[in-house]
């Protein structure tokens, strides 16, 4: 007698194909959240209901963030980007012909600070935020590339920065300056400390991206 498998939930199935499909955790996280403001705009309770005339459905919530919301250009765009991932992906359903009113980019002139008022800004930073701001500023890394850098992507010897899964999910090498190696291992020592007493506590689990997490899935060392 076979037993049947438990049908995985929408969220776990869409979860289950971006990782299959690679995408950066940053992206799941972003995607699903707006997939769950879709489903909560609606008041849908069943995975049916989703594919009941979705375009439009679509197009409302669209239309919603543009007019009542006022969001972002690009906010809309992730979230359109999101609803077609989940009826193309994970519902097979590919959309077709939303027509929704889309919020107009805004256009703004780009403000680059002199060395003087770079120099004024980190004057008034310390700990952490000292190290990332320097880190986004000489090394020419994402706020989201910083936070996830690992010790292992750090090399002392050529003062290099290997940035892993960053935009369009390719890997890049970024010089950074000697005066920020004493910062990098202090802080490397302090989160160490932090890290070993969070393993007796029985926490510091963190995800690791694809075959990483096959590779160390006893993963309890800082890497």
């Amino acid at each position: 007698m076979s037993i049947e498998k438990p049908k995985k939930n929408l969220l776990e199935e869409t979860r289950s194909i971006f990782r299959r499909l690679h995408y950066s955790i940053h992206t799941e996280r972003a995607y699903c959240d707006w997939i769950m403001r879709f489903i909560r705009f609606h008041h849908l309770q069943e995975r049916e209901s989703l594919l009941v005339d979705p375009e439009k459905k679509v197009e409302d919530f669209l239309t919603h963030l543009a007019v009542q919301a006022n969001v972002a250009a690009s906010t809309q765009n992730q979230a359109f980007n999101a609803l077609v991932f989940l009826y193309k992906q994970v519902l097979k359903h590919p959309l077709e012909g939303v027509d929704a009113a889309r919020t107009s980019k805004e256009k703004r002139v780009p403000v680059v600070l002199t060395r003087e008022e770079v120099k004024l800004v980190l004057a008034f930073l310390e700990g952490t935020s000292d190290l990332v701001v320097k880190l986004l500023y000489g090394g020419g890394l994402r706020i989201t590339e910083a936070v996830r850098l690992r010790v292992q992507d750090i090399d002392y010897g050529f003062k290099q920065i290997t940035v892993r899964n960053g935009k369009g999910l390719s890997d890049r090498v970024t010089p950074f300056s000697e005066s920020l190696i004493p910062l990098l291992t202090n802080h490397l020592e302090r989160v160490k400390a932090i890290h070993e007493q969070d393993l007796k506590d029985g926490h510091g689990a963190i995800y690791l991206p694809f075959a990483l997490s096959r590779k160390e899935n006893k993963r309890g060392q800082c890497n």
